[in-house]
């Protein structure tokens, strides 16, 4: 059994608020700096320019890559063999609370959704927990904006519509959201389960490395990860075909034409992620989950 205090969780989650805050991810800067090269419309091209001198000076200046510092997710995968010496939701919240304070991240939240009375720290977090093995205790960060979460979306589509009423549902909705999520944005995308398993997954996608495909993912979510399920061929074959579905999506949401800021370009996402999970005979789950340009993700392991 391996013992975690609460302070050491505490002091981690303070850094990591601040970090993910005024230090875009090497992933994603990375794909900004690439499509700034490569867009060709000269209006797009600009002010991918200026997104990317954003995020640098944000890092340079230790300032906010962006004014909304985002209500703060947390993904937590807590190992079997882990003792957490005190309560670990408090010890995230309690990290929240200095990080938002100690890094002067503007507070978002408020306690009441109708009352609208601001919390006054950036508490409560929505902290999700996965129970895994081993003697790991794993924090995945986003402070996620709510300009983009505004335009996510959620539909229980009927079997029968099948792969190509997934794709429309997924164009209508980065479409209908034109330039609101800031875009070029990133672009979850949860198939399967329920209701609210497929917008976990959704939101769970966008935590992923821009570099990294369907089939590069282990996740236990993933529908190639339920060893009952399916043979390892056909795991194997699910994993291509939604690597295939994720290209396919984006080449289509680039040829919207919102391009960066709504300016037009060919640069509307960046990527797009899907994370799927079985679901019942009569049920086809679907959400879209969608994170601007600034998609701030961090990790701790301990």
């Amino acid at each position: 059994m391996k013992d975690i205090s609460a302070k050491l969780i505490t002091e981690k989650v303070r850094e990591l608020c601040i970090d993910c805050n005024v230090k875009l991810s090497e992933d994603v800067a990375a794909c900004l700096e690439c499509a700034a090269k490569e867009e060709p419309w000269e209006p797009a091209r600009e002010i991918l320019g200026c997104i990317v001198e954003n995020y640098k000076l944000a890092r340079e200046r230790k300032m906010p890559i962006c004014q909304d510092t985002g209500m703060a997710v947390f993904y937590v995968e807590l190992g079997q063999d882990v003792h957490i010496e005190g309560s670990l939701e408090d010890a995230i919240n309690e990290g929240v609370r200095q990080g938002y304070k100690n890094g002067y991240l503007r507070k978002s939240v408020v306690a009441d959704p109708l009352d609208r009375v601001n919390t006054g720290d950036n508490t409560p977090a929505v902290i999700h927990y996965e129970v895994v093995p081993g003697d790991k205790l794993v924090i995945n960060f986003s402070p996620k904006g709510i300009g983009s979460e505004n335009m996510s979306r959620i539909a229980m589509l009927r079997p029968s519509d099948g792969v190509e009423g997934v794709k429309k549902f997924v164009l209508e909705t980065v479409e209908a959201a034109g330039p609101n999520p800031c875009p070029p944005i990133i672009v979850g995308i949860g198939i399967g389960g329920t209701f609210e398993k497929a917008a976990l997954l959704s939101k769970k996608a966008l935590f992923r490395p821009i570099a990294n495909t369907h089939d590069d993912m282990s996740s236990k979510d993933s529908s190639s990860s339920n060893k009952g399920a399916a043979s390892k061929s056909s795991a194997s074959k699910d994993k291509a075909f939604y690597k295939e579905l994720e290209k396919e999506l984006l080449e289509e949401i680039n040829k919207l034409g919102i391009g960066p800021q709504g300016f037009g370009g060919r640069t509307t996402a960046l990527a797009v992620n899907i994370e799927t999970y079985p679901t019942h005979i009569a049920g086809l789950p679907v959400a879209v989950n969608i994170s601007c340009h600034a998609t701030r993700h961090g990790r701790i392991v301990l």
